[in-house]
C-alpha cells in the first residue's frame, strides 16, 4: 500500500447505503441458489433481486382474502367454543 494513503478517518461499511433494504446472511439449498442464478443470467437480472421478488410474491399470495369455506370453518369453530363455555357456566 502506498504510504500517502491515510485511513485515520476512514469508516467501515457500505459505500452507498441502501434505503429500505437490510443485509442478512441466509442459508439456501445449493440447487435453489443455482436455479436462481441461472434464471437471473438468462433474464439479465440479479439472482438476489429474483429471490426478493419470489418472496414478495409468496407473501402477496398469503394475503389473499378469506374464501367462503374458510369463513364457515372459522365461524363453526368459534360457535363451538362459545357453546362449550356457556354450557360449563
Amino acid at each position: 500500500m502506498k504510504p500517502e494513503y491515510d485511513f485515520d478517518q476512514a469508516k467501515r461499511g457500505a459505500i452507498v447505503p441502501q434505503e429500505g433494504k437490510t443485509r442478512i446472511t441466509i442459508y439456501i439449498d445449493n440447487d435453489i441458489l443455482e436455479a436462481f442464478r441461472q434464471k437471473g443470467d438468462a433474464e439479465g437480472k440479479g439472482y438476489q433481486t429474483m429471490i426478493n421478488q419470489a418472496l414478495r410474491q409468496y407473501l402477496d399470495q398469503a394475503k389473499l382474502p378469506l374464501d367462503e369455506d374458510t369463513l364457515r370453518r372459522i365461524f363453526q369453530e368459534e360457535l363451538r367454543a362459545v357453546t362449550f363455555v356457556s354450557s360449563i357456566e
